[in-house]
């Protein structure tokens, strides 16, 4: 496992990089599944922000990517908390994928799925103030839809923590956008398919 740790507005000391490379390791070795683990440390310049410290952790694996974000008072705290959740994410991946396809003695690979765009790589000034350039289109991201079906497109959703996934139908070869509904539970946008022309008709 290959772990890499960066930071943003904040110099990466040998201690804190030992302390990071420690936890995370503690906390995904005990599942035995290959994976190569991105660790950034920010600190936020809002003051009134009162966790100005976050850990972000992506965990690449073999058809997943797990993602994870934890804020605390100081640097060392926001480890533990995102070593914790990591921990709590992968034993939920494995339990829905690599235990269900063990028992059913499946062997192909999962297909790969390319990770979603975070807030700050959508727009990095999200924590700037609004102006009148609200309404502008400011940053282009682009993607690559994986084909997955949608039990798998719920499951990935879930581990990287968005509120929403865009998906080729593994069934449909339809772009599907799956989405977290604020009052509970998962609701899923299909494009609407249009009725024959007359023409076409047998």
């Amino acid at each position: 496992m290959n772990i890499t740790v960066t930071g943003r507005n904040i110099a990466v000391t040998d201690a804190l990089r030992d302390y990071a490379t420690e936890k995370l390791e503690a906390a995904t070795n005990v599942f035995d599944i290959p994976m190569d683990l991105e660790v950034i440390l920010r600190v936020e310049k809002n003051p009134s922000n009162p966790v100005p410290d976050v850990v972000e952790v992506t965990a690449f694996l073999k058809g997943a990517v797990v993602r994870v974000s934890e804020a605390a008072t100081d640097m060392y705290a926001a480890i533990d908390l995102a070593a914790d959740r990591v921990s709590r994410q992968l034993r939920k991946y494995k339990t829905k994928v690599v235990d269900r396809r063990q028992r059913a003695g499946a062997h192909a690979p999962a297909p790969t799925v390319a990770p979603l765009p975070t807030v700050d790589e959508i727009n990095p000034d999200s924590q700037a103030p609004a102006d009148d350039d609200d309404d502008l289109l400011v940053r282009e991201k682009l993607i690559e839809f994986t084909r997955l079906t949608e039990d798998q497109a719920l499951l990935q959703v879930d581990l990287l923590g968005h509120d929403f996934f865009v998906f080729t139908n593994a069934d449909t070869g339809d772009v599907n956008v799956i989405y977290h509904r604020k009052d509970g539970g998962y609701g899923i946008i299909k494009p609407l398919k249009p009725a024959p022309a007359l023409g076409d008709q047998d």
